[in-house]
């Protein structure tokens, strides 16, 4: 495709990416994933001859159509990069990039501007459900990226987006509790296996050896601790309804100590192999859940606010994510409210 492609990069939430309308990608999905691949520049840890940014968070795809369900305004798909291996995957949903899609599903025409604030109905692909974003049109005009929300693990401001999720229980593996416990014992330690939008591994820290305030290099060298979560990752994927997960980016693996700044708990979570700078949107919301699930390892550490709904300080290396969860169970919905940036509008290209 030495022609190139229409592309806009974007950041969304902590994570940044190409944005695509699903009719400017080829529609063999091997020839679509041969120009992905092509364009970040992987398989090669620098990804030098491509877009990515050596790092999983920075080698993010949507791809984006008009939606032909009822009551839905988009379709977003969305496709992890490998960075050191010739993978695209489509195994996982990814909440930082979904905040995106509705600015950018309204630069590109699929959904008209309505007044100071439109709303843009989503339905993910990857797991079959809906999240509902608001994003700022001032004037009735195109989407508005300047504002005053600050967002832990990225500089400065921008215009908020509330994005909230429908029916995310089970997304992934059919159940919140795919096993039906609180926790199971994998390898000896107690494992918390949920999905509630992100199917994840939850365990105390200081049941693999740590106290889990540690910094995310100092886990990322820590190569006998990523042996041991990754034991108990391959052994959780079958329980998880998720298969064989060797080669897959599910399920995440946190590791849960008691809040250090005030938060509900704190986090460090592998994603799946390498230390998250801080945590994925829907990955919180797997978390928050977990927090709230009397047994479970989370809940031995979480400090839970009162009230209907409760608000979640999830605690990462570079500060907080905050999750609204009202009700509880798998009836339960939860929300949040990220920021967005448009950082460049034009043709991409692959070898």
């Amino acid at each position: 495709m030495s022609e190139g492609v229409r592309c806009m990069w974007m950041r969304g939430g902590t994570s940044k990416g190409g944005y695509f309308l699903a009719e400017d990608l080829p529609v063999d999905v091997a020839a679509r994933d041969a120009f992905l691949l092509g364009m970040m520049g992987s398989p090669d840890k620098r990804q030098i001859d491509g877009m990515g940014g050596a790092d999983p968070l920075t080698s993010k795809i949507a791809v984006v159509k008009k939606s032909s369900r009822e009551g839905v305004d988009v379709d977003y798909l969305f496709l992890q990069a490998f960075v050191d291996k010739p993978i695209i995957t489509d195994a996982q949903n990814c909440g930082n990039i979904l905040v995106g899609v509705g600015p950018f599903a309204i630069e590109r025409g699929l959904v008209k501007p309505d007044g100071e604030e439109t709303q843009v109905v989503i339905y993910m692909e990857n797991t079959g459900q809906i999240a509902v974003a608001n994003v700022r049109t001032l004037g009735g005009g195109m989407p508005t990226y300047r504002g005053d929300r600050a967002i832990d693990g990225v500089p400065g401001t921008a215009s908020p987006i509330p994005i909230e999720f429908r029916d995310t229980a089970g997304s992934s593996c059919g159940a919140l509790l795919p096993t039906g416990n609180a926790f199971d014992m994998i390898d000896g330690v107690a494992c918390t296996l949920i999905d509630n939008g992100m199917p994840v591994v939850v365990m105390r820290a200081a049941d693999l050896g740590i106290s889990g305030t540690e910094t995310r290099d100092e886990l990322d060298a820590h190569t006998e601790l990523k042996k041991k979560l990754e034991s108990i990752r391959l052994q959780a994927g079958p329980m998880m309804n998720l298969g064989d997960v060797k080669d897959a980016s599910v399920p995440k693996m946190t590791l849960v100590s008691a809040p250090c700044a005030g938060g509900a708990i704190s986090t460090r979570t592998f994603i799946p192999h390498r230390c998250h700078a801080s945590i994925g949107v829907l990955g919180a919301v797997s978390v928050a859940s977990a927090c709230m699930i009397e047994g479970s390892p989370a809940a031995s550490l979480a400090n839970i606010p009162a009230g209907d709904p409760k608000t979640l300080d999830i605690e990462h290396p570079t500060g907080t994510s905050t999750i609204r969860v009202k009700g509880s169970g798998p009836s339960a919905t939860a929300a949040v409210v990220l920021t967005a940036r448009k950082l460049m509008d034009g043709l991409v290209f692959a070898p």
